[in-house]
C-alpha cells in the first residue's frame, strides 16, 4: 500500500478526514518553504500538495497566480522543488503531493520528470491542464515509479468521463468543488454539496474523495465532511497568509501552524 491510501486508511481508523494543505513552493523563496511545510504539518496537516510554479497557471486565481509570480522571480524551478521536497522528507513522512502544469513535464520529459520525483520522495502528481484521454503514457511512467495519478473532476464533467478518469486514478481523486478558478470564498456553495453526493454513487468509495478550490473555513471542511467527503484541500488561505507575512517569517510561521490546526479540528467526524 502506497503512503497516500496508508494515510487515508490510518485515519478512517481515528474517524477523522485529511487535511490536504497547498502552498506554491518557492513562495516567498525556496529558502523557507520547508519551513513552511513543517508549520502546516505541525498544525496538523495530513498530506502536502506543493505547486510548482508556472508561467500560465490557467487553474488558478488570483491569491495563486501572485505567489506563483513570487516563487518565479525568487528563481524556483523544478529541480530547485525537487530539492525542496527531499529536505521536507528527511524530517517527515507525510505524504507530498506536487501540482504542475504539463509543460514543465514535458520540458523534463516523462522518465526523467519521474525519476526526480521517485528520488526525492514524491507521492502523487496533479497535473490540472492532462486530460485523461492523453494520459496512457504518463500513467505508465507514474505506475513505474510507482507514484499515485492523481486527477481532477470539476462539475461539468460527465458521468461517462468520470468512469474514465477512475481508471486511471490513484491517491485520491480531486474533486473541484466550483465552476472557476481556485480562491477562498466566504460561503460553501450549494453545488459543492450536490455535486459530492452525485459524485460518491459513481466512485463506490474506490478513491477516497478530496474536495477543493473555495475551501478555506473549519465550517466549509465540517459540511463537506458530513455529505462524504474524505479530504479537504485548503489552498489559497495559506498563500494569503503567506502572502501577508511574507516580511515577518516567524510571524508566518506561527499563523500557518494555527490556521493549519484550526482546519484540521474540523476534519474530526463527531461519532
Amino acid at each position: 500500500m502506497r503512503e497516500i491510501a496508508k494515510t487515508f486508511s490510518r485515519l478512517k481508523t481515528r474517524n477523522e478526514g485529511a487535511l490536504i494543505a497547498y502552498v506554491t513552493a518557492g513562495d516567498p523563496d525556496p529558502v523557507y518553504t520547508p519551513r513552511i511545510v513543517e508549520a502546516l504539518i505541525e498544525g496538523g496537516a495530513d498530506i502536502i500538495e506543493l505547486g510548482i510554479p508556472f508561467s500560465d497557471p490557467i487553474a488558478d486565481g488570483p491569491t495563486i497566480q501572485a505567489a506563483t509570480l513570487r516563487a518565479l522571480k525568487a528563481g524556483t524551478t523544478p529541480k530547485k522543488v525537487f530539492k525542496i521536497v527531499e529536505e521536507v522528507r528527511n524530517e517527515s513522512d507525510v505524504p507530498i503531493v506536487i501540482l504542475t502544469y504539463y509543460n514543465p513535464i514535458f520540458r523534463m520529459g516523462l522518465r526523467r520528470f519521474f525519476e526526480s520525483a521517485e528520488a526525492s520522495g514524491v507521492d502523487g502528481v496533479i497535473v490540472p491542464d492532462l486530460p485523461v484521454e492523453e494520459a496512457y503514457e504518463y500513467k505508465e511512467a507514474a505506475e513505474a515509479y510507482g507514484i499515485d495519478t492523481i486527477f481532477l473532476a470539476a462539475p461539468s464533467t460527465s458521468t461517462e468521463r468520470l468512469r474514465k478518469i477512475l481508471k486511471y486514478i490513484s491517491g485520491f481523486l480531486y474533486l473541484v468543488s466550483i465552476f472557476g478558478v481556485t480562491g477562498a470564498r466566504d460561503r460553501l456553495q450549494d453545488l459543492t454539496i450536490k455535486l459530492i453526493k452525485k459524485t460518491l454513487p459513481i466512485t463506490c468509495r474506490r478513491v477516497p474523495l478530496a474536495v477543493g478550490f473555495g475551501i478555506s473555513k473549519p465550517e466549509h471542511i465540517k459540511a463537506i465532511m458530513r455529505n462524504g467527503a474524505d479530504a479537504a484541500i485548503v489552498g489559497s488561505r495559506f498563500v494569503k497568509i503567506i502572502e501577508r507575512k511574507r516580511d515577518k517569517i516567524e510571524e508566518m510561521l506561527k499563523a500557518l501552524h494555527e490556521y493549519a490546526y484550526l482546519l484540521k479540528e474540523a476534519t474530526i467526524k463527531k461519532t
